[in-house]
């Protein structure tokens, strides 16, 4: 489909009427206005600012943590996928289902049980010995700053795209509108601000998607849904791919089929680490699971995120996705109805707020005020979070122990200043879209993602697997990095050099001999780094990874005895890998039984929430695409593994 003149004439330019103000000022207060009133709460302790005094209901940690994964770089990022991969690009996050649910099922109710205030405290009670404090101390910077800031730089660059198409601002101003808005509610609010936030911030989030995907699949350029889906189900994306699969074609298009679905469900979901989806659990869900009044609060909140965060949400990002495909086929009908737009910012992740020029006065300030809810609530969370991991895990320990508390907290919000300042850094000078971010934070966490998963049930895990683990992979990833900018620079440098050279003698069109030689070179030299994709990357990294942890739970120094018994008295995790610790412990095997956390019926409800999770995701596909008869499978389904999950949730919460 070409892209016409009147497609332009008909999109207007998006401008602030005076409905859209209304809604904007009073969705904002409605979200902000409140959690002032805890700040005086979150000042009087650590254990208030980061961890809420672990009073915090299961429907608000699972609210909480929907929230938090609903960045304003969420639906840039779906529609960057649907886009180039089509809808069954979105396997490279459905896969991770199964890292959510194993949370619910395997790790929730050990998180509680080991009652630390952040997940790095959790090193100390489960390590011994000085590389103990070594590993808390390097992930406290690793994680909670280094790490941290890629996050929330990409949900900073997403704000800047978005302000760029709708208002033309620059970036630096974007960046100070959010920000101080943000700042003086992390500062001063602590994680409960944080969560009462997320809570309202939901509502608007959830109503202004919805309401987005409604007018723009009925606008007059798109026709309604059953058009749109004609339209697009005609169209043929990058290397043969259909738009409207679900599933990738796997006779036709095989590497394709690899990279966004055997990838992803075979290895992706355990190897790699990333925030919101970790391996057994971690970073800001860890917090809220460590937030929850118990261990029941602590498994419903998880599974009450899973199926939101898998369910409710995907469709609306998709559609609009899909309708912008019939809108801005291609990357310059976006630049040509918005010239204003920086070229630098222009790709695939923003036609989602180019869409949003569809919408009448009204919802526009609606979508503004759930697009800005959503910006608020991810960063919100990662201020607290990542200032929680630089204060209580490394500033107290190494720096300055044995401080007031009050002390701590004023800390902690000289950290928050300082981890928005650097992350507003990245967004502007080094990233540049939202599945760029998602794959560089995916490739510098692969390997390490098996590790978390098994140190709760492996007593030969030491902390040097740890900190191997996070080395290996870093300086794996960091290698490919390397290589790319080496091959290209050498390309480029051979292909001046060339032009110089026959400049100068006139056997050939300098341009021409240039273009020539600096392919060439690329092929020679560096063809082998650059035609690795992404998950070639992943697997290697892996591979190598996984090798050296393991190697150093057999060969490193082994934890200390009386530490290992004290963490199995403590938390009780179920399983094989502690025998020797049980047998030296003196504990019975029906003393570790009274506790509930069975295998078997934990891998029952993993296997059977799973299987619920994406068989409701795709009943709600197929009654858009009026398919009856996938429609009524995906039902039965749900409703069979459905009623099995409850049953088992229903078993694990009486004991």
């Amino acid at each position: 489909m070409s892209y016409t003149p009147c497609f332009a004439a008909a999109i207007r330019m998006p401008t602030m009427q005076i409905e859209d103000w209304v809604v904007l000022i009073l969705g904002v207060s409605i979200c902000f206005i409140p959690a002032l009133f805890f700040a005086k709460r979150a000042g009087q302790s650590t254990s208030e600012f980061f961890a809420s005094g672990r009073s915090v209901p299961w429907w608000l940690a699972g609210i909480s943590m929907v929230a938090t994964t609903f960045a304003s770089d969420t639906p840039n990022f779906v529609t960057d996928v649907v886009r180039q991969k089509g809808v069954a690009g979105n396997w490279v996050w459905w896969a991770l289902t199964l890292t959510g649910v194993a949370t619910v099922f395997f790790y929730a109710k050990l998180w509680r049980r080991s009652n630390v205030l952040t997940d790095l405290e959790f090193y100390e009670i489960r390590y011994s010995g000085k590389s103990a404090r070594i590993v808390r101390g390097f992930r406290a910077v690793y994680l909670g700053f280094f790490f941290n800031c890629f996050i929330m730089g990409n949900v900073n660059l997403a704000a800047i795209k978005i302000a760029n198409i709708l208002f033309g601002l620059p970036a630096w101003q974007t960046l100070v509108l959010v920000g101080v808005l943000d700042l003086i509610f992390a500062m001063y609010s602590g994680l409960w601000g944080a969560l009462v936030i997320d809570f309202l911030q939901f509502g608007i989030m959830m109503t202004g998607i919805v309401a987005m995907a409604y007018f723009a699949v009925n606008h007059e350029l798109v026709g309604g849904l059953q058009p749109m889906l004609q339209k697009v189900g005609e169209m043929q994306g990058p290397h043969g791919i259909h738009y409207l699969n679900m599933l990738p074609d796997f006779s036709n298009n095989w590497d394709i089929a690899v990279a966004i679905f055997i990838i992803p469900i075979a290895v992706q979901w355990w190897a790699v680490w990333y925030p919101g989806a970790e391996p057994g659990g971690g970073s800001y869900i860890a917090q809220r699971m460590l937030a929850s009044k118990s261990e029941k609060d602590a498994l419903g909140g998880t599974l009450f995120f899973n199926i939101a965060h898998y369910v409710l949400r995907p469709w609306p990002w998709i559609l609009v996705a899909l309708a912008s495909l019939v809108v801005f086929p291609n990357l310059e009908s976006i630049g040509e109805v918005f010239p204003h737009v920086d070229k630098k910012l222009i790709g695939h992740d923003i036609a989602y707020p180019a869409m949003m020029s569809l919408l009448p006065a009204g919802f526009f300030g609606l979508m503004v005020a759930a697009l800005l809810s959503a910006n608020s609530s991810t960063i919100l969370t990662h201020l607290n979070w990542g200032a929680s991991y630089c204060v209580h895990d490394f500033y107290r320990i190494f720096v300055a122990p044995g401080k007031s508390e009050k002390h701590y907290v004023m800390v902690a919000r000289f950290a928050t200043l300082l981890i928005f300042l650097t992350s507003c850094a990245l967004a502007l000078f080094v990233l540049e879209s939202a599945k760029q971010g998602f794959d560089i934070l995916m490739q510098i966490g692969a390997g390490t993602g098996l590790l978390y998963l098994v140190r709760w049930f492996w007593w030969r895990i030491n902390a040097w697997s740890e900190i191997i683990a996070m080395v290996v992979s870093f300086l794996v990833s960091l290698t490919f990095v390397v290589g790319d900018k080496l091959a290209w620079w050498c390309g480029s440098l051979t292909a001046a050099a060339t032009k110089m050279k026959f400049a100068v003698s006139g056997d050939i069109a300098p341009q021409e001999m240039a273009q020539l030689v600096g392919a060439k070179w690329l092929e020679m030299f560096g063809h082998q780094i650059l035609v690795l994709e992404t998950h070639h990357r992943l697997i290697i990294t892996v591979i190598i990874t996984t090798v050296c942890w393991v190697l150093a739970a057999y060969v490193g120094p082994k934890t200390d005895m009386e530490t290992l018994i004290a963490f199995y008295r403590k938390v009780k995790p179920a399983g094989w890998g502690w025998e020797p610790v049980r047998k030296a412990a003196g504990m019975s095997r029906e003393e570790l039984e009274s506790t509930g956390d069975r295998i078997p019926m934990s891998l029952l409800g993993w296997s059977c929430g799973c299987a619920m999770i994406w068989s409701s995701l795709f009943l709600v596909g197929n009654i858009l695409y009026g398919r009856v008869g996938y429609s009524a499978l995906c039902a039965v389904v749900f409703v069979c593994t459905g009623f099995v999950v409850i049953r088992v949730v229903n078993r694990l919460w009486r004991n």
